[in-house]
């Protein structure tokens, strides 16, 4: 066991190579539009695949900025190491791992981004123990490590995370972060690694062990991930709580899906999953393709397009979970890309999910709606965005 660590040390030194961070592409691509081009024609689907310390921080309700990009992704900055090293994540609640770029790692998507070096980490130790992830937009690999992860003012001293040496996907080679921050249970994640959101609950740092998202609307700024507790300023009503339908994803029975009163999905009832890394609504093909036809979208080039105006005529699409109605209008379920153009916002679904009756409401949903994740009670709150 001694040799298998050297020779993994001794690899990690021989990779050491300083690699150019090319920081300027995401800022030249911003400049020219050529992002929000890109993040339109590659919406985000993060949804994972399934393949006691000693503190003083005082109990609190911790409230974390994200940044929206164009309506497609929400990207929030942590640090890893000592001294802090930072990287920008998608905090992911169809997910549950923790991985960033290092060194080590050689794809294009490493080199345009930040990348960690754990050499420059006093509190870094290295497993050798392989690690692959896949998602819905792409996979990643490398080994696993234990380091210091701060996310504003919360502070884990030991997190289990991924370091890649490979990332396979052109999504990620653009994306605008770096890496992901899962929030899913423990058993969606890497085996015998504590998420970090159960090292944030099990030592005791928030007043409740509670986490939610309010996602703007074309506004890069005043997105916010919450961490121990609800802030009354981010919606209005009250919570409607819905139970987990199993505590793996965060997974809840849906009623089903209605148009102008009629179901038009969804009809026996059905299952969906909350996830902030998602970008678009998601659901199985052939109801989707039923929903394209309703609104009046069309096929052309691997987009549904649809009349601009489209919007100012049609209905609201109303999920209704636990009794309970939540419309999706359609100034939400459509969007407009950088050269005009009208697109839908529903999607099939990819992998193994197409053989399933199961939706995937991702951010057009939650933009709509404040969003409580209980693990506590295993459940979801859900309010009126304001």
């Amino acid at each position: 066991r001694v040799w298998v660590i050297v020779f993994h040390l001794l690899k990690m030194i021989e990779l050491r190579i300083p690699l150019m961070k090319v920081k300027s592409i995401r800022e030249n691509l911003r400049e020219k539009g050529l992002l929000e081009n890109f993040l339109e024609e590659h919406p985000y689907d993060m949804i994972q695949n399934q393949g006691s310390q000693n503190s003083t921080f005082k109990r609190k309700v911790i409230r974390h900025r994200l940044r929206n990009y164009f309506d497609m992704i929400y990207v929030g900055n942590i640090t890893v190491g000592t001294p802090p090293q930072q990287f920008s994540v998608v905090f992911d609640t169809g997910s549950t791992d923790l991985w960033v770029p290092s060194v080590y790692c050689h794809s294009m998507a490493c080199v345009t981004h930040n990348i960690f070096d754990p050499f420059q980490s006093s509190t870094f130790r290295f497993s050798a123990t392989p690690i692959r992830l896949e998602y819905g937009s792409g996979m990643v690999s490398g080994f696993l490590g234990y380091d210091t992860v701060r996310i504003g003012r919360l502070i884990i001293m030991g997190q289990g995370f991924c370091i890649t040496s490979w990332e396979e996907s052109k999504t990620f080679e653009h994306a605008p972060f770096d890496g992901m921050l899962g929030l899913g249970y423990a058993s969606l994640g890497i085996r015998g690694v504590t998420p970090v959101f159960d090292n944030i609950k099990r030592r005791g740092f928030l007043d409740q062990p509670v986490f939610a998202f309010y996602l703007s609307t074309k506004s890069e700024q005043g997105s916010v991930v919450i961490f121990g507790g609800v802030d009354h300023r981010y919606y209005r009503g009250d919570l409607r709580w819905v139970p987990l339908s199993k505590p793996h994803y965060w997974q809840i029975a849906l009623d089903r899906i209605s148009w102008r009163g009629y179901v038009i999905a969804c009809k026996a009832g059905c299952q969906a999953i909350v996830d902030t890394g998602t970008s678009l609504l998601r659901g199985p093909n052939a109801d989707v393709r039923n929903i394209q036809k309703l609104i009046g979208a069309h096929y052309f080039h691997r987009e549904y397009v649809i009349r601009c105006s489209a919007p100012d005529t049609l209905p609201d699409i109303v999920f209704t979970i636990n009794n309970v109605q939540y419309p999706v209008p359609a100034r939400a379920y459509i969007r407009k890309n950088t050269n005009g153009i009208c697109l839908s916002n529903f999607k099939g679904l990819i992998g193994h999910f197409n053989r399933e009756a199961i939706w995937i409401l991702g951010d057009v949903f939650l933009r709509l709606y404040f969003t409580v994740f209980d693990r506590g009670q295993n459940r979801i709150g859900l309010a009126t965005a304001v």
